[in-house]
């Protein structure tokens, strides 16, 4: 029982901090002590084994991925440096019209996550595009971050089959899987997550329009008449495109190619699910450095200032994955575990809450699913749920309750975009948990009549 009390007031005071603004590290190191303390286990044994250097520790994730990481946010800073990115983002406003920035704003976003760019990395190069279309358009920010966050947090992270986010690489690793697992409900997911997602953003901003609301700038925001990168200096889009479907092309050739690619080359993406789409990136960023006049001259600095970018989002994730780590050792999770395991009657609506619960504990999509896969995805696997489903869905329900308030994307989309919880978490809250849980439940039902 205090176990279990432990465990919530944890939770409470997690988002609590969040809400504060209070560093995510210290955050997790003191909810950390709260469950050690009140499950009684043993304080150094716990923080080395559990929260640093366990199966599930923060540095035993951090080692894992910290190529993918990496890779992502090198590509992401030739993308954006370049001018790559804000010519993608051009080219859909020439097509589409300012009036259109939110599904400018969800359309390039996602382009560019399923293409491999790390959500902070998508947010940084957004920011200053974003603000210029809200100007012209006179739409209030707190939609623009909602539709950032649709387009770079949802249906490319969780959905779409063969994206190379770290969400649907973590069950390859577990259950064998590829990127490409169950692809039919993820597309279904997929489409309904951009749908419901759209229609509530462009119904909000009907209604911000129909009350006087408008564009208000927070002080400091970059909102002269460019985006960052001088308009001369774009390169055409069919050029700033081709590192994006390098990346998607290598990343999708085991599939396409079948038995014409090489049989050490197909064997080798088979068996690396982490290394594959990291070389992808790699091999599109160094494209973008010899394609892009603006980062060719100093290819070096921004291969490292790519890296650096990935130190915050890594660590970000690591360490309440390390949280996550100590709360799988305690009696409270053992029993939260038992008591939906139980549930065999309807393994898909108790897998749904078991990877729901833990990613919202968290506040993690990546750390509830690592923790998911590790711990209670074999009880799953022998419920008699197939692998490809087990991991679509799994993959989705990952991305719903992990967006709330202590979410560390969360937060530092508000900090990037100056606003505060107040402001526009409602609006983030409904495209990125309500959306997600109803796309994921919608495919469950799917895929239990099917």
């Amino acid at each position: 029982m205090i176990s279990s009390l432990g465990l919530l007031a944890s939770l409470a005071l997690l988002i609590w901090l969040a809400l504060r603004g209070v560093n995510i590290i210290l955050a997790s190191l003191l909810c950390s002590l709260i469950v050690i303390v009140t499950s009684a286990l043993p304080l150094g044994e716990t923080f080395q084994d559990g929260y640093a250097f366990g199966k599930l520790g923060a540095f035993a994730f951090a080692g894992r991925f910290f190529l993918l990481f990496a890779a992502g946010a090198m590509f992401g800073k030739v993308m954006g440096e370049s001018g790559a990115a804000a010519s993608i983002a051009m080219a859909l406003v020439r097509k589409l019209g300012p009036d259109r920035a939110l599904w400018i704003t969800v359309l390039a976003s996602a382009l560019l996550t399923y293409g491999g760019v790390v959500v902070f990395v998508v947010i940084f190069a957004m920011y200053p595009l974003g603000l210029r279309l809200l100007k012209e358009a006179d739409i209030p920010k707190r939609l623009f971050c909602a539709a950032l966050a649709l387009g770079a947090g949802t249906f490319t992270l969780t959905a779409l089959p063969g994206t190379p986010s770290i969400q649907n690489i973590i069950p390859t690793i577990a259950l064998g899987t590829d990127l490409y697992a169950a692809p039919l409900l993820g597309l279904i997911g997929g489409t309904i997550m951009f749908v419901l997602g759209m229609v509530y953003l462009e119904w909000q901003r009907r209604k911000a329009k129909a009350a006087g609301e408008g564009f208000d700038p927070a002080p400091g925001d970059p909102i002269g008449g460019s985006d960052g990168t001088k308009a001369e200096y774009l390169p055409p889009v069919a050029l700033a495109i081709l590192p994006l479907l390098v990346v998607i092309g290598i990343i999708v050739s085991p599939r396409l190619l079948g038995g014409a690619m090489p049989e050490a080359l197909a064997s080798f993406a088979a068996a690396q699910p982490v290394m594959w789409p990291s070389i992808a990136l790699i091999v599109g960023s160094l494209l973008g450095l010899a394609l892009f006049t603006t980062v060719r001259s100093r290819p070096l600095a921004v291969m490292g200032e790519g890296m650096q970018d990935a130190v915050v989002p890594l660590f970000a994730t690591s360490v309440v994955i390390g949280f996550g780590g100590v709360v799988v050792q305690t009696a409270g999770f053992s029993t939260f575990a038992s008591t939906l395991v139980s549930f065999d009657d309807y393994p898909l609506l108790s897998m749904f809450g078991a990877v729901s619960t833990v990613s919202g504990i968290t506040g993690s999509a990546s750390g509830g699913l690592q923790i998911f896969m590790e711990t209670l995805a074999p009880s799953y696997l022998a419920m008699g749920i197939e692998p490809e489903e087990l991991h679509r869905l799994a993959v989705m329900a990952s991305g719903g309750f992990d967006s709330l308030p202590h979410c560390g994307a969360v937060i530092a989309m508000l900090a990037i975009t100056r606003l505060t919880h107040a402001q526009a978490y409602r609006d983030v809250a409904v495209v990125t948990v309500a959306v997600p849980v109803i796309a994921t439940l919608t495919c469950i039902a799917i895929a239990s009549v099917l």
